[in-house]
């Protein structure tokens, strides 16, 4: 076909071989054949061949090299698509021995009528340069002639072929500084990413610090205040020298102009445009202005998991300096259970940045609920983030402390492991007030398997044996025993804590001490032999040893400072924010620093341009005209406004723009014009755009003039009104603001692109003004009486704030938080925001929910019954989302065969009456020898009938039926003890008529001999939640004696909620009684026979 005369048959080749390049297939063999066609006259085969040649050119170099000629000749086509390919292909021949040939290609298509060609001869200079570098004065001449162009199709691309060849060249930029900030909203997309990060470097070298003179005027402020009239003469002269040496901060207009253009950016829909932007506000903008940001990176949030991660690390590095832009947004960063786990840990990570006095109830509630999660490594990190929340914030250092004691009950090993290493941490700050902890600790290490968490515990007894002196001799002597057995960082630490008890206690320990060193001193790890040799010659005395053996106790049980929990995310702000070296935390191959701001500022008169119309242009965009200040708001009111996406009234954090900011009126057109790369491929249409273009600028002036007239007879009309009119009409014009901007929505979308530009430039001079003499009013008229409602106000918003996961309407943010004195912090309501993380430590005993580890698995089809489909089921005795009121049932699935399964599904489901069943998805199919686990729900009705229904196959069904034991009929109930006493209190008062009462004695089985045991027989029968016990007094009216202790649990019926109240009292010689309040009398009476037969047992 490609051997045809007919270019109809060279077309359908071509676009068939274009097809399987693009479906990944190699058609390199092709390429004699279709180099053939390079010199076809039809146009659409000829697109089609460079299209391949691209491809392939750098591959097949000698068969490319042949058809050089004809790529010349290309160049010279009037077709500029034709122009722009040959010149494509050609710089994808990486041939030295072409370079002339290139060069001189890319010179004249920088000089060629079509910006679709200039912007193709920009992609080929970074080619051109990576073939031979030697060129690079030559390219540099070619970019300074193209940063020259006005076309917003060529900008982003010079201006990447810049930052490739020369990005030090900064002097090349200065002339077309200003040509690049106005064209910015009119290049493509990826474009203004570039020009964007090119920009923010350049400011860096070429402005002044906008933050730098704060801490200098606040200081000056203060002397002036609080000087005494002897010493005012010396403190002028003082501030004079200081003021003179370093006068206050002015922006620069240019500086302003970067701003001011890039700031509508924050709308696109491009998430890397939003992020070049929030980059360049947080590394160049005042800070009452960075936190317009903090709104669009929110807005982020709801893209894709990818873009989220890279969003989620900025906002961490934001978090550390500037924690106050985004705690407006803190409902934004709440994390759902589909988020995937990095983007959890990430969300953890800014919610423990945002903690604070007034916040931290709301974030240790949101931390409790995570900790229930099934995705263990993010619980884990909730475990830390509870304990860097504590070092941050001392006043809730305790209760976080207690919360994390009660999780150590959990029988899931990791979150008692993690725990563990966390309250390590924390005691190490005050471990005098937390024995305790140390002893019940120690207590667990019987049970705890996990090596990390047994050395910690080990370390801590070591560390702190003068507060337990009785429990760490007993400690070693079973260490001593199970020696040989444990992990190496164990062996260490048991190590360590017979040499500081051999120092403090050596009558209980020396030959303890003496039999653990020997066992180390033939263990297989060299590090173990060594140490114990070490720690032999250091703590026994023999002649041999010399001096250090005085010094021993030093150096053992020498005061060890404690660890400080810093976010990993604190030295990341050194990396330009939304680079790749920042997502790393290392040098990407690359990177250009960014600069650091320069102590004195480079002159300003290198960027005015020398052009006369050009230079007309740029003064009015800069300049501040007197009439553009009005006096009174009725001026704006006859405007039509639209509101601006970012408007102070939205919440923005301080003003959007200083007091030196310039108007707004000729930022160019605003509208987002794409621009066509593929081209209609006619120069005739090209320059019609560019003289339509040029008539345009000169409409816009006559314009602008026609407005200045209408501005300055307005602000004369209106200049003698008071101010208390302009408070009112203020008011007013918000009002009407708003319902234009609700009125306008559907409106807006009809209008043309022109028209939406020009009411949106009105729109950001009259918001910047709004906000200036907005502050004005409130800093001179505000009445001083109109304070405390307002601030009722917001206390009233804050509670409205707080609320569940799934509140999605994060955009309003919620207002400033009112200032919280220490003294009140750990108020009634905090406590009981708290309740759940809250235990005194006379009780350590803690919520208990049922790990994944030791669920009871049951058969719901047997393999050879299901043909090789094998199916388990258990009760996750975690909250079913889709309804509440079901128990969630979790079905594994096992394909035992050597085929597929396809399209398990449940049909036929035959229940009892009242009771519900809610199915998974359909599995399409499952793999010959894989497993796959869903999720059903199944509304029991409060009873233990079974719910049966057929699975079913693509060839077979089989009848099954899932029933639950009555302890799975229930879900953990969190009250304290006052409350569960309060029920039953009504229990015998008679208020609650229906509920009964079931009493029975038991003997305790032999297994079941301390706390621990009865805790975990009661909660894997039931699934109910242990009530941590109060202080001494609450306990019971008459103290109990500690051989005697009441256990207490509480949990309420999945369907109806009915409260289920368990009392276990255990008595002298092992005897027990077993009390059950339940309003149901069958539950009540089939959960006292499960529970007695476990602790039978």
């Amino acid at each position: 076909m490609l051997d045809s005369n007919k270019d109809s048959l060279k077309l359908e080749a071509m676009k068939r071989i274009v097809a399987m390049i693009a479906r990944g297939k190699n058609a390199s063999d092709l390429f004699p054949a279709v180099v053939k066609n390079v010199a076809c006259k039809n146009i659409e085969v000829k697109k089609l061949v460079y299209v391949y040649l691209v491809r392939y050119a750098e591959e097949q170099q000698d068969l490319a090299l042949l058809s050089i000629s004809t790529f010349q000749r290309g160049l010279k086509d009037p077709n500029q698509l034709i122009r722009a390919s040959a010149l494509r292909v050609l710089s994808s021949i990486r041939v030295t021995i072409i370079v002339p040939i290139m060069m001189l290609a890319i010179k004249e298509a920088a000089s060629d009528m079509s910006p679709y060609v200039r912007k193709t001869a920009a992609h080929a200079i970074p080619k051109l340069h990576s073939l031979d570098p030697e060129q690079k004065d030559q390219l540099i001449e070619v970019i300074e002639k193209l940063l020259a162009d006005k076309t917003t199709l060529v900008a982003g691309s010079v201006v990447m072929a810049f930052e490739e060849v020369c990005p030090d060249r900064i002097d090349l930029i200065h002339k077309n500084y200003r040509k690049l900030c106005n064209l910015l909203i009119d290049v493509e997309e990826w474009g203004q990413v570039v020009i964007i990060n090119m920009l923010t470097r350049y400011a860096r070298t070429q402005f002044l610090n906008p933050n730098v003179n704060e801490s200098l005027l606040e200081e000056s402020s203060d002397k002036a205040f609080y000087a005494s009239d002897d010493e005012e003469d010396e403190d002028e002269k003082a501030e004079v020298t200081t003021l003179e040496k370093r006068k206050p901060y002015v922006m620069d207009p240019d500086h302003r102009l970067l701003l001011r253009n890039t700031k509508p950016l924050l709308q696109s829909r491009n998430a890397a445009v939003v992020m070049a932007v929030a980059q360049l506000y947080f590394h160049l903008a005042p800070k009452a202005e960075v936190g317009i940001i903090a709104k669009a990176l929110v807005r982020l949030m709801r893209s894709h998991s990818e873009v989220q991660y890279v969003v989620l690390q900025n906002v961490a590095t934001m978090t550390i300096k500037r924690r106050g832009m985004f705690e407006p947004y803190l409902k934004s960063f709440y994390i759902r259970s589909t988020d995937p786990t990095q983007i959890k840990i990430l969300k953890l990570e800014v919610l423990t940045n945002l903690a604070n006095e007034a916040n931290i109830s709301t974030i240790l509630r949101e931390f409790q609920t995570y900790i229930k999660s099934m995705d263990k490594d993010f619980v884990a990190a909730s475990i830390q983030a509870i304990g860097r929340c504590a070092t941050n914030i001392g006043e809730v250092r305790d209760t976080c402390l207690n919360g994390l004691v009660q999780l150590l009950s959990n029988r899931d090993e990791l979150v008692v492991a993690e725990s563990v290493v966390v309250i390590k941490k924390l005691l190490q700050m005050q471990p005098e007030q937390h024995s305790d902890i140390i002893k019940h600790m120690a207590k667990l290490i019987d049970n705890i398997q996990v090596p990390m968490a047994r050395a910690s515990i080990l370390w801590l007894i070591g560390e702190y044996c003068e507060h337990v002196p009785k429990i760490a001799p007993d400690v070693l002597r079973k260490m001593a025993k199970s020696f040989t057995n444990e992990e190496d960082i164990v062996k260490l630490q048991i190590i360590n804590l017979a040499a500081k008890l051999y120092l403090t206690n050596s009558k209980q320990t020396k030959l303890l001490t003496q039999y653990v060193l020997n066992l180390a001193k033939y263990d297989q790890n060299y590090d173990i032999r060594d140490r114990a040799r070490f720690i032999r010659q250091l703590i026994v005395p023999t002649d041999k040893s010399g001096a250090l053996n005085k010094y021993a106790k030093k150096l053992f049980l020498a005061l060890k400072p404690a660890p400080v929990l810093e976010s990993p995310f604190k030295d990341r702000d050194h990396f330009q924010l939304g680079s790749l070296s920042h997502l790393l935390n290392a040098k990407a191959a690359g990177y250009q620093e960014l600069p650091d701001w320069p102590e004195s500022a480079p002159d300003p008169s290198v960027r005015n341009v020398e052009v006369i119309r050009l230079l007309e242009r740029v003064t009015t965009l800069t300049s501040i005209p007197d009439w553009s200040k009005c006096s009174s708001r009725k001026d704006r009111k006859e405007k039509k406004v639209e509101k601006p996406f970012y408007s102070d009234s939205e919440g923005e954090s301080g003003p959007t723009e200083s007091a030196d900011s310039e108007s707004d009126s000729g930022s160019g057109s605003a509208s987002a014009s794409g621009s066509d790369e593929g081209g209609s491929g006619s120069e005739s249409e090209e320059s019609r755009e560019e003289t339509e273009s040029e008539e345009e600028e000169e409409d816009e002036e006559e314009e602008k003039k026609k407005r200045k007239k209408l501005d300055m007879t307005k602000a004369k009309k209106q200049a003698d009104e008071s101010a208390e009119s302009e408070q009112s009409s203020g008011a007013e014009n918000r009002k009407r603001g708003r319902k234009a901007v609700k009125n306008q929505k559907s409106a807006s979308e009809s209008e043309s692109e022109s028209e939406s530009s020009e009411s949106e430039d009105e729109s950001e001079e009259e918001s910047e003004e709004e906000s200036e003499s907005d502050t004005d009013v409130r800093k001179k008229k505000m009445p001083v009486s109109k304070q405390p409602p307002k601030q009722s106000k917001k206390e009233s918003k804050k509670e409205t704030q707080e609320m569940s996961l799934l509140d999605l309407d994060d955009f309003e943010p919620a207002p400033a938080s009112a200032p919280v004195t220490p003294v009140n912090f750990l108020s009634s309501r905090l406590v009981s925001d708290l309740e759940g993380l809250s235990l005194t430590d006379t009780i350590l005993a803690p919520t208990t929910i049922a790990p994944s580890g030791l669920i009871k698995m049951y058969e719901l089809l047997h393999r050879i019954t299901g043909e090789g489909l094998a199916v388990e089921y258990c009760f996750s005795r975690q909250p079913f989302s889709p309804d509440p009121n079901m128990v969630a049932v979790q079905i594994q699935f096992t394909n035992n065969t050597n085929s597929e399964t396809k399209n398990l599904h449940i049909e036929d489901p035959r229940l009892q009456s009242g009771m519900r069943i809610r199915e998974f998805a359909e599995i399409d199919v499952l793999a010959a020898g894989e497993s796959v686990t869903v999720v059903i729900g199944i509304d029991f009705c409060d009873s233990t009938q079974a719910a049966n229904f057929q699975l079913c196959t693509h060839t077979r069904k089989f009848f099954v039926s899932v029933q639950p034991p009555v302890g799975e009929l229930m879900t953990p109930a969190f009250l304290t003890e006052n409350d569960f006493k309060k029920e039953q209190e009504n229990l015998l008062n008679g208020k609650l008529m229906g509920m009964n009462e079931i009493l029975e004695k038991l003997t305790l089985g032999e297994k079941c001999v301390n706390e621990h045991v009865i805790v975990e027989r009661v909660t894997a029968t039931a699934n109910l939640s242990r009530v941590p016990c109060g202080s001494d007094k609450e306990c019971s009216t008459p103290p109990p004696p500690p051989s005697a202790p009441v256990y207490r649990f509480a949990g309420k019926t999945v369907s109806s909620g009915c409260l289920v109240l368990v009392t276990v009292t255990t008595k002298e010689g092992g005897g027990a009684q077993l009390t059950v309040n339940c309003e149901k009398m069958v539950i009540g009476t089939m959960l006292v026979k499960d529970i007695l037969q476990a602790l039978s047992q």
